[in-house]
């Protein structure tokens, strides 16, 4: 689904990603761990050009969307994105929040579709309503964000990234905002996703979720994947010196 071809990338003379070549099929979920200031979430936000590479290939379905001659929102559609700081509109509502991507889009392709604005906005409605009951807040639908809790708040972000239908979530360090005791909740919407078959990639800190969820995981130290394993191997068995040092600190 996802080719990185020698991605690089460089704030002035800092070089935060160094020549990265990698492949995330279908299906997969990727974990990437590593020490702060490794280029994990760098690597996340050029997967979906949020940051434009330094140099390299981002290839999503078979379209290299590092290529500045490339329309990148139409790719960017299907790449789902989740924050650290969950990023809701505190001026609207739940279901708004929840609401404003697909309306826009299909208010943008009503020529191809042939539904009226209204019908649109019917259809987003009941879609953002079936995906607040499958976390558990449909009774929070009309209420505004500051009213939620950070693990509220974190469930959803990630059903107004599902509200587009991705074909891959991006996920950067969703639950390092949070206090301890909403850290579950936020975990348990994940895993369900984990089952449901998406495509999922994710900068965490929680190496128990890390471990139980991940089918593969990528080591990032000094902008270089050091490690690409299964993650219950990484753990039991880590490669190189670095790893060794950073799990001995974090386990």
């Amino acid at each position: 689904m996802i080719e990185v071809v020698n991605l690089c990338k460089s704030f002035g003379d800092n070089k935060v990603l160094d020549n990265i070549s990698t492949t995330i099929k279908k299906g997969e979920k990727v974990v990437i761990i590593g020490p702060s200031g490794s280029g994990k979430s760098t690597f996340l936000r050029c997967l979906n050009c949020m940051e434009d590479p330094t140099s390299g290939s981002i290839i999503f379905n078979g379209t290299d969307i590092a290529d500045q001659k490339v329309d990148i929102n139409i790719h960017r559609r299907k790449i789902g994105m989740v924050f650290q700081q969950f990023n809701l509109f505190n001026n609207k509502t739940v279901i708004e929040n929840i609401m404003l991507a697909p309306v826009y889009v299909g208010n943008k392709m009503r020529k191809e579709t042939k539904l009226s604005k209204k019908e649109i906005k019917a259809k987003a409605r009941e879609e953002a309503l079936a995906l607040l009951k499958r976390i558990g807040l449909e009774d929070k639908a009309d209420v505004y964000p500051s009213t939620l809790s950070g693990g509220q708040k974190q469930r959803v972000a990630i059903v107004r990234a599902l509200a587009m239908n991705p074909e891959v979530i991006l996920f950067d360090e969703p639950t390092s905002a949070l206090d301890p005791e909403m850290v579950g909740e936020v975990l348990d919407v994940m895993r369900d996703l984990a089952d449901s078959g998406m495509t999922m990639v994710i900068v965490t800190h929680e190496m128990g979720f890390a471990r139980e969820v991940g089918t593969r995981l990528f080591f990032i130290d000094e902008g270089k994947i050091l490690e690409d394993r299964n993650p219950k191997e990484f753990f039991e068995d880590p490669h190189s010196d670095r790893a060794k040092e950073f799990l001995s600190k974090v386990l």
